[in-house]
C-alpha cells in the first residue's frame, strides 16, 4: 500500500509506525497457523463455519458436518449436497481455482476496513492489513467480551518507537468476514493509536489468498488448501510449511533473547510472562511437529 506520509494526520503516522514495527519484529508475511483436523458445517443462514474440535459444532449440525484434514471452504449452500469429485487435471494443466468469497470493504482515508463479528456477538470494523502476522483488537473490545488477561496469558513482545513492550496474546472463539467464519483465532491485544476497534491479520488471513480491489472496495478469499499429494503434504505447499516452522521458530529464539534480557535485572513479573510465552509456543511447535509427521511433510522443510 502506498501512502504519502505528508498528507497524513498524526494519528496515522503512528499506525504507519505500529505497522512498520510489527513487520520489524514479527517477521510480517510469515503465517501463523497450526494445521488440525477441521470441521466445516454450513447453518440455516448459509454461514460458512469451521472449527478444530466436534464439541465446538452445534449438536443440531454435527451429524451433517464434513470432517477435513486442513482448511478447505466451499461457498454457502455447497453444505445441502455433496459434488461429485472433479477429474484431477491432465499433465501440465493447472486445476481450477475453488471460487472465492466475496467481502465489501469500507474506505478511511488510505486505509480499507472490513466488518467483523467476533464471537458470534460483536460487530466491529477492521483495518485489512494483509501484511500484519496477528490480527489486533484494543483493549476496550477485549474487555467486552469478557477476556481475561492473567499470569497464564502468554506475551509476545512488540517494538515500539521508545521500547519494547510485552503484549498479550489471546484466542479469539470465532472470528467472522463476509460469509466465512473461522474458530479459534489468535489476537493481541493493544489499543492502536488510531483509535480503531483492531486490525485483521494474518491470523486470520493466512489461511486465504487474497484479493485486494482497492477501487471497488471489495476483497475475496480463495482457500489457500488444496489438493493433498507428495508435494502437497496435508493439501499445502513447501513454502506454507516452511514458514509455519519459521514462524515459531523465530519467535522462540526472539523470546529467549528477550529472557536472557530480563535475568540480568533479577526477578520481574516480565520474565514470568517471557518464560510463559516460550512455554506456550514450544507446546504450539511440538503440535505442529505432529501434525507435519501425521501428514508426512519432509524432514528439511520442517528446519
Amino acid at each position: 500500500m502506498k501512502i504519502n506520509i505528508c498528507r497524513k494526520n498524526n494519528a496515522f503516522i503512528a499506525l504507519l509506525t505500529l505497522t512498520l514495527a510489527l513487520t520489524l519484529y514479527f517477521l510480517i508475511g510469515l503465517p501463523f497457523f497450526a494445521w488440525s483436523e477441521t470441521y466445516k458445517w454450513v447453518d440455516e443462514k448459509g454461514t460458512l463455519h469451521f472449527a478444530d474440535d466436534l464439541s465446538n459444532v452445534p449438536e443440531k449440525h454435527r451429524l451433517n458436518a464434513e470432517i477435513q484434514e486442513g482448511l478447505r471452504e466451499t461457498p454457502p449452500g455447497a453444505g445441502k449436497g455433496t459434488p461429485a469429485p472433479s477429474s484431477p487435471p491432465s499433465h501440465g494443466q493447472k486445476a481450477p481455482e475453488a471460487a472465492g468469497f466475496e467481502v465489501n470493504l469500507l474506505r478511511r482515508h488510505e486505509l480499507l476496513l472490513a466488518e467483523v463479528i467476533l464471537n458470534g456477538t460483536m460487530k466491529q470494523f477492521f483495518i485489512v492489513d494483509t501484511g500484519a502476522s496477528f490480527t489486533l483488537i484494543n483493549r476496550g473490545v477485549a474487555k467486552d467480551l469478557n477476556i481475561v488477561v492473567d499470569e497464564n496469558t502468554p506475551y509476545l513482545p512488540m517494538v515500539t518507537v521508545s521500547d519494547v513492550i510485552l503484549t498479550p496474546l489471546v484466542t479469539l472463539k470465532s472470528v467472522q468476514v463476509g460469509n466465512v467464519q473461522m474458530e479459534n483465532v489468535d489476537a493481541l491485544i493493544y489499543s492502536m493509536p488510531s483509535g480503531s476497534a483492531g486490525l485483521l491479520g494474518n491470523s486470520f488471513l493466512n489461511k486465504f489468498r487474497v484479493v485486494l480491489d482497492s477501487i471497488n472496495g471489495k476483497m475475496t478469499l480463495f482457500s489457500m488448501h488444496g489438493r493433498p499429494s507428495p508435494d502437497r503434504p496435508g493439501g499445502y505447499s513447501r513454502e506454507y510449511w516452511v514458514g509455519q516452522f519459521r514462524f515459531y521458530q523465530r519467535n522462540l529464539s526472539a523470546l529467549r533473547t528477550l529472557r536472557a534480557r530480563y535475568e540480568g535485572r533479577g526477578g520481574s513479573s516480565e520474565l514470568t510472562r517471557v518464560n510463559n510465552s516460550i512455554r506456550f509456543f514450544e507446546g504450539q511447535l511440538d503440535d505442529l511437529e505432529r501434525k507435519a509427521s501425521f501428514v508426512e511433510v519432509p524432514r528439511n522443510w520442517r528446519e
